[in-house]
């Protein structure tokens, strides 16, 4: 078990403050894997100090866009280079499967390169025109500042991703706090910026609780942007202690996302091996700790039963295991706290009359799933309601629920039925049925015959409860910018609105 000095402030890696440690738990096992600083104000205050100075009297902010760039696709090389360590890490301290780990560092490699070419191409500003040729007029975008940085434990790499390529990218300062739970790939990240050049007090890392170390970002008056992902109930609270310094806030929130399958999408059996197999993805890919996962089958009547019976047999072969053995393909659930929510989402359920198609329960223990790690079987939950808190809570586990329709109109009133909107999708073989209905749906991401791609150069967020702002895409840059308009007259005169 290794001990990591997991708190940087102006380029210096130290322990915290007060001395405080913390184990990181693999959760296939429930064993420690490392030990890291538990950071709190003392570590907080110091990180935004130090991010302060470099933004207000450091080069960063005035470095030349295309060396900021040039450092950004450093990072990116250095990524690649150090993939299989990288994905090895994610897949000890979050649980998912190796794979999943390899791909997250390809995501992340692509949102650098990305944001590298972006700002490089980007021209700096618009000229208004005033109407006037004496009038010089020009809108041009500038770094808001000192930024703080709050990622969850389900994507810690590539949530870190997100907001650190395109706040450095415009010329920011910042700090991140990664979640106490999975902060190991971020450490290796903020090595790798280390590595490649970027100046002290630019990036600096605070590893700890949410509160305190959190709380005090959001709230710290020196901040100047906090953008959090994680759940509801966090981000208010965020977004509530950000109120009063009335700093720029973006949220990424989650969702309870809907997959609607249409029965023209069944109509030849690779259309309906293709549904079953999107909805497997859409539901069980990371044991259902996804913000983005198609939670909710919503499914037309006349094809339900053979739907949700080829699902549940399916769902029954996935094999479960510790996410670094070879053929897992589901990983568990990342901590005990998680595996008891799951539980508790599932015996409401059955409660309030659901039917259980398969899984609700823990799996026997083999070679390569332990009976110490947290594993649950993925769970399928038929005649399913919106009066059951499974179908209007995010669970953030292996639960897929079932509901069905007979009309479009009904299908659409369902995948609207919720107070979130980050993402949703509609399996049609009707292209034109399928994009009326994606037109419709209220969320901020809707696929066509397919679940959870995404593009580093489209914007991704959502509406109503799943947050406010934008990740990804020229808006991602733009969450990250102020604008300025500067007007010049080139023939001041008097105006002589007073006679005086």
């Amino acid at each position: 078990m290794s001990v990591v000095k997991s708190i940087q402030t102006g380029g210096v890696w130290r322990a915290a403050a007060g001395g405080g440690t913390r184990e990181v738990i693999d959760p296939a096992d429930a064993t420690a894997i490392a030990v890291v600083a538990e950071g709190d104000i003392a570590d907080t205050d110091a990180a935004v100090a130090a991010a302060r100075s470099a933004f207000d009297t450091g080069p960063w902010p005035d470095t030349p866009v295309a060396e900021r760039a040039a450092l950004l696709r450093r990072v990116a090389d250095a990524l690649q280079r150090d993939r299989e360590e990288i994905a090895h890490t994610e897949s000890r301290d979050t649980g998912k499967t190796l794979e999943e780990g390899r791909v997250d560092v390809d995501d992340v490699t692509a949102a650098f390169r990305y944001f590298a070419d972006l700002v490089r191409n980007d021209s700096g500003g618009r000229v208004v025109d005033a109407g006037d040729p004496e009038v010089h007029s020009v809108v041009v975008h500038e770094p808001v500042g000192v930024c703080a940085m709050i990622t969850p434990w389900n994507y810690p790499l590539l949530q870190a991703s997100w907001k650190v390529a395109p706040a450095l990218a415009a010329g920011n300062t910042f700090v991140l706090k990664p979640s106490e739970l999975t902060p190991l790939s971020t450490v290796h990240l903020m090595k790798l910026l280390q590595e490649a050049g970027l100046p002290e007090g630019v990036g600096n890392l605070v590893t700890g609780a949410g509160d305190p170390v959190g709380a005090r970002l959001a709230e710290h008056p020196d901040v100047d942007l906090v953008s959090f992902t994680g759940g509801l109930a966090s981000g208010t609270k965020v977004a509530g202690a950000a109120a009063p310094t009335v700093k720029k806030v973006a949220l990424e929130l989650g969702g309870k996302n809907p997959n609607v399958v249409l029965a023209d999408a069944c109509a030849t059996e690779a259309g309906f091996d293709l549904a079953v197999d999107q909805a497997l993805n859409a539901a069980f890919t990371h044991s259902g700790q996804v913000c983005s996962a198609g939670a909710r089958l919503i499914v037309e009547e006349s094809v339900r039963d053979r739907f949700v019976t080829e699902l549940a047999r399916r769902a029954t072969r996935i094999r479960l295991g510790r996410g670094t053995a070879e053929g897992v393909e589901c990983g568990p659930l990342v901590s005990a706290q998680q595996l008891a929510k799951t539980e508790e989402y599932v015996a409401s359920a059955l409660a309030d009359g659901a039917t259980l198609r398969c899984g609700g329960e823990r799996p026997e223990p083999s070679a390569v799933r332990p009976e110490s790690g947290y594993f649950y079987s993925p769970t399928i939950l038929d005649h399913c309601h919106r009066g059951m808190r499974v179908i209007r809570e995010e669970t953030f586990g292996p639960i897929l629920t079932v509901e069905t329709f007979t009309t479009e109109e009904e299908a659409v009133a369902l995948a609207n039925d919720t107070e979130y909107g980050l993402a949703g999708a509609v399996f049609s073989a009707d292209s034109a049925r399928a994009r009326r209905i994606a037109a419709r749906m209220r969320h901020g991401t809707v696929w066509i015959n397919d679940f959870h791609p995404y593009l580093p150069q489209a914007e991704w967020g959502g509406f109503g409860k799943s947050g406010v702002g934008r990740e990804l895409g020229p808006h991602g840059l733009a969450e990250y910018r102020e604008t300025k308009h500067v007007y010049e007259n080139l023939r001041p005169s008097p105006v002589r609105w007073f006679s005086g």
